[in-house]
């Protein structure tokens, strides 16, 4: 096919698309779920693990999805039907774009919760709080002993109301455009980010007692690593990245011809552990310093820091900051996910972005408002079940385990084996500015072999084919 050369909004430099693309990366899983998993899954060899299969299984399938996005300058369905017209290869896509709504529907959820912590910490609510008062604040946000009450009773609405917050936020940034909107948020809110993490991490270094909490973080241990922690690893790798859920490909749409594609991928994947690592560093040497449970799983970011931090001198300010950062992270991750749709609609459906953005925010709190209120059984809707689990494990279960591993090795396969080798190529290297044929050999070669049969394991591994 001829590359597509009309008129079409973009980042405006490789700055911006560094920025946006690490804010999608950057998400709530840096900030608890990766930490976590490296402290019980042998610390600095899990790390080292970790990085392995980022090279070999993440960005290889980053570069993919850039190179399908900026090669078509199309959404993530259009890209597929650019390059092999009438085919079902523009499936990916379909894929894509079903994995973001998923993700919104629980991740604006989520979100939600943070804000409302947010809030809370901004406004002192935790100066006194205790370990019943903060397990009742968690439960009042989540919605527990909901059932049988009204749907408009206090109680219910109160998910419900932090989730739309969340969703107009989250709307307007989208509703401003790509240059207006997203590069203008994430240059703002990254760097800043990275700035109230620090601060987090300099007074979590000077706790009493913070070096067993860097010794449970970094301790290698090879002993540890077995079949089930590498899988674990190799899932993380895959999933934090942002990868076969439409968001890379529509990024990738919107880069500059001159984005070096290999040293972004590269930044981005080291700029995402790091962020991982120093929210690490800010929880687990506060967790062991103050004697809590480093093991209390989702629970440890809205039950045990606050508690934590209302003990520590300046505990509100640094409190208010962590939940800052929390939203930071929720914020800039929901608008890649937001902007598959948005650039779906207004491409396929020729409607305007506004307009694309309300009708696509409106459906997705209309389906994510049965994620906020299943989340616990005593929730609302927490007894009804699809397919054995309430609707907010079910979204994030069909995404996660279903859909993205299906849809990673799909795109590998695509760009490995259908996709042209000289446009792949001409993509990679800047239209042959850059000298990387090294690179591009050695991309091929594990797109080809390497990536694929570690998606194969992952898949089959989630779908229960296989178990370790």
């Amino acid at each position: 096919m001829e590359k597509s050369t009309s008129p079409r909004e973009g980042f405006s430099s490789g700055l911006a698309v560094f920025l946006a693309a690490l804010g999608s990366a950057v998400g709530l899983g840096n900030i608890w779920k990766f930490p976590y998993l490296t402290g019980a899954n042998g610390g600095g060899a899990f790390l080292f693990v970790y990085f392995i299969c980022v090279l070999f299984v993440g960005i290889p399938v980053l570069l993919c999805e850039w190179y399908v996005g900026r090669y078509t300058r199309r959404n993530a369905v259009g890209a597929f039907e650019s390059l092999k017209p009438g085919s079902a290869w523009k499936g990916i896509g379909v894929m894509g774009v079903l994995a973001s709504y998923l993700i919104m529907f629980f991740y604006t959820c989520v979100a939600g919760w943070v804000y409302f912590y947010c809030f809370k910490a901004f406004t002192g609510s935790f100066a006194s709080v205790t370990a019943n008062t903060v397990e009742e604040l968690f439960g009042q946000v989540i919605g527990v002993g909901t059932a049988g009450k009204s749907f408009f009773s206090k109680d219910v609405l109160s998910p419900i109301f932090w989730q739309v917050i969340v969703l107009c936020v989250v709307g307007t940034g989208i509703s401003m455009g790509v240059r207006s909107g997203i590069e203008r948020i994430t240059k703002t809110l990254m760097p800043l980010l990275f700035m109230l993490i620090i601060i987090c991490d300099i007074r979590a270094l000077t706790l009493p007692g913070a070096g067993e909490g860097i010794r449970f973080l970094f301790h290698i241990d090879f002993s540890q690593i077995t079949p089930a922690v590498v899988l674990s690893a190799l899932g993380l790798a895959f999933f934090k990245l942002s990868l076969a859920m439409g968001v890379m490909i529509t990024y990738g749409s919107y880069f500059t011809e001159d984005v070096h594609l290999f040293k972004t991928a590269g930044k981005i994947a080291f700029s995402d552990t790091l962020v991982s690592m120093l929210a690490g560093i800010a929880i687990f040497p506060t967790v062991f310093s103050f004697g809590m449970e480093p093991s209390a799983g989702p629970g440890l970011l809205f039950m045990t820091i606050p508690l934590v931090f209302s003990k520590m001198p300046l505990g509100a300010f640094l409190l208010a900051a962590f939940f800052l950062l929390t939203s930071f992270a929720a914020t800039t991750a929901l608008l890649s996910l937001m902007e598959v749709p948005v650039a779906f609609w207004t491409e396929e459906f020729n409607i305007s972005r506004k307009k694309a953005t309300f009708l696509n925010c409106l459906f997705i709190g209309l389906v994510g408002v049965t994620a906020a209120l299943s989340v616990d059984s005593s929730s609302l809707l927490g007894g009804y079940k699809l397919w054995g689990r309430g609707f907010f494990d079910f979204f994030d279960h069909l995404s996660s385990n279903i859909i993205m591993p299906l849809g990673g090795l799909l795109i590998a396969i695509f760009v490995g084996y259908f996709a042209k080798k000289d446009d792949v190529a001409c993509e990679l290297s800047n239209h042959g500015s850059l000298q990387n044929d090294t690179y591009v050999s050695f991309f091929n070669f594990v797109i080809r072999y390497v990536s694929p049969a570690l998606l194969v394991i992952i898949f089959l591994n989630t779908i229960g084919v296989i178990s370790f």
